[in-house]
């Protein structure tokens, strides 16, 4: 009996999830100053830290509720609480739309470089993706993504501001591409919108097929809790609520969402931090003629080239994470730094020039490869 044979009396996973790609973020080993995964290096609110060390056991022993924390949000983001969905991260977010709306055969368009998890939620109820690569400026392709938009289009994943390259998207082309595909859900998500960028969130409950999610993980420094929101017309958002766990967001996280809420002036200071730094940055670049995409995240891609991966091993030999994004379609040969509070931004910068003198460093052109076609 031949190995094949065998295994079909065996219990298999379906055949998409065989084949499905798997995203493997480096998470272990992450000690030093981490500026590799755009948290808030920061860190949360004390008002949160508060919040925490005044729980009781009552908080962990029973069910958790979503609402109140639906109607804070709801409250902050100017919509009606039926429109807000709590999710266990964005990650859920993305899992749930692509649970609710995609049959097999239906095709999902991403626009790349981006966030992995919109094709593997995608690919994994058994929809065909669509990647519409952006040009060598990584700018979003906003007519080529348009061009692909076909009657078998059902869902649409764009992150605006984008992650890895920081770019935003026209808030004009976003509301074009909910118009020019009616029967598809578009995904607006919003995680580093703190930093830039103009959101849609008043067109949310306007417009039939838009949703706009958010994450405590970034600039609210939550990346721990895994706590987002998915925002939708109330129709589709009673669908939505069918798939989703009633208990998918846990009691810690949402005891502490309204103090992290709360406390604007915290979260104020640290995205002028990040600006700050995101300037130096940028400016350093310059200064070494390192060619960089202007960020309007809290991080910035840049190119070094075949210096890029002893360049990432220096970093973290002098305590310092960054993110090498190389296997990112259009991405070869660079690496994202993430920005944190000035001290902390000091000291990266402090750190850049004698690590480029180390690994003798020499700045690099941006090779002049054309960008591919959607596929």
């Amino acid at each position: 009996m031949s190995g094949t044979e065998a295994n079909e009396g065996c219990l298999r996973a379906r055949r998409v999830v065989e084949t499905l790609k798997e995203y493997h973020p480096p998470l272990g080993g992450r000690q030093g100053l981490r500026l590799d995964f755009n948290e808030n290096v920061d860190g949360c609110s004390p008002r949160v830290l508060d919040t925490l060390h005044a729980m009781t056991a009552e908080t962990l022993n029973k069910y958790p509720e979503r609402l109140a924390g639906e109607v804070a949000v709801a409250r902050t983001l100017k919509v009606a609480p039926e429109e807000v969905l709590l999710t266990n991260g964005v990650d859920e977010a993305i899992h749930l739309l692509a649970e609710t709306y995609l049959e097999p055969g239906d095709e999902v368009l991403i626009a790349v470089p981006t966030f992995s998890m919109y094709e593997i939620y995608a690919l994994a109820t058994g929809a065909t993706v669509r990647t519409v690569q952006a040009n060598a400026r990584l700018e979003f392709p906003s007519a080529a993504l348009l061009a692909a938009i076909t009657p078998r289009t059902k869902l649409i994943c764009i992150a605006n501001p984008n992650n890895p390259t920081g770019a935003l998207a026209a808030r004009e082309d976003l509301l074009q591409i909910t118009q020019a595909a009616p029967r598809a859900a578009v995904l607006i998500d919003e995680a580093y919108i703190h930093f830039g960028g103009q959101s849609v969130i008043d067109q949310v409950g306007k417009v039939a097929n838009l949703f706009v999610s958010r994450t405590f993980s970034k600039a609210y420094g939550l990346a721990g809790f895994r706590l987002g929101a998915l925002l939708g017309p109330v129709e589709q958002m009673k669908m939505l609520r069918r798939v989703a766990s009633p208990y998918n967001v846990n009691g810690v996280a949402l005891e502490c969402l309204s103090a992290a809420l709360d406390d604007e002036g915290y979260i104020d200071q640290y995205i002028a931090q990040v600006f700050d730094g995101r300037a130096q940055l940028e400016a350093f670049y310059r200064a070494q003629a390192i060619p960089y995409w202007p960020s309007q995240a809290n991080f910035v891609l840049a190119y070094f080239g075949e210096y890029r991966q002893v360049f990432v091993s220096e970093m973290k030999q002098r305590g310092i994470l960054v993110r090498d994004r190389n296997s990112d379609p259009g991405c070869a040969g660079t690496v994202r730094i993430t920005l944190g509070n000035r001290q902390q931004n000091a000291r990266l910068l402090r750190e850049l020039p004698e690590v480029l003198a180390a690994i003798g460093f020499t700045a690099q052109p941006l090779p002049s490869a054309a960008a591919p076609e959607a596929r």
